[in-house]
């Protein structure tokens, strides 16, 4: 399908995956969806509260859908934590005919892990981080569907790019890669 593509991230906070993710848009290039942009807007602007549903992801895949058919790659960086985010954003792929790419960051080094939740800052406004007991009460479920899955604790940031790059190059070379053969 040549140039766009949907790139899907998902894992815990901390993992690593906005940091790969954001450098994956710079260098693919890619538009970046964030979700957690999206849902602190929102919050900001409206009196959502804390729990905003899907109403981020809704958006997400909106705008998604809108710069995929202006033939745009797109990167949607989010926690993506059940099956159900996951075929919404598949859903995207469809909707706009082009191929997918599903990428899923984890750290398997706890304290790693752990050390991450503690010591980052929030580079959103207003956006509250969770500590290390909320990462841990996620209700996350593995992606063993992923087209790859990329441990942080042994892979550097500009290693796990460069991996991903190749992905996209790999995926979109494929004849008849569009979503619906997925």
């Amino acid at each position: 399908m040549g140039y766009f593509m949907l790139i899907i991230f998902g894992g815990l906070p901390a993992t690593g995956k906005s940091t790969i993710a954001r450098a994956v848009a710079r260098s693919a290039p890619a538009v970046f969806l964030r979700i957690d942009v999206i849902e602190q807007a929102m919050r900001s602007s409206v009196a959502f509260g804390e729990d905003i549903g899907p109403a981020g992801y809704i958006v997400g895949h909106a705008v998604a859908v809108s710069n995929l058919r202006l033939g745009h790659r797109v990167v949607a960086d989010s926690v993506n934590p059940w099956p159900i985010t996951r075929d919404g954003w598949r859903s995207v792929a469809l909707t706009a005919g082009c191929p997918v790419l599903e990428v899923e960051i984890i750290c398997s080094d706890k304290d790693e892990h752990r050390r991450r939740v503690e010591d980052r800052l929030a580079d959103i406004p207003g956006l509250v981080l969770p500590d290390w007991d909320k990462v841990l009460a996620r209700d996350y479920r593995p992606w063993p569907e992923a087209d790859l899955s990329i441990d942080t604790a042994q892979t550097e940031p500009n290693d796990a790019v460069a991996m991903i790059i190749a992905a996209i190059k790999t995926k979109q070379a494929r004849p008849g890669n569009a979503a619906s053969s997925q």
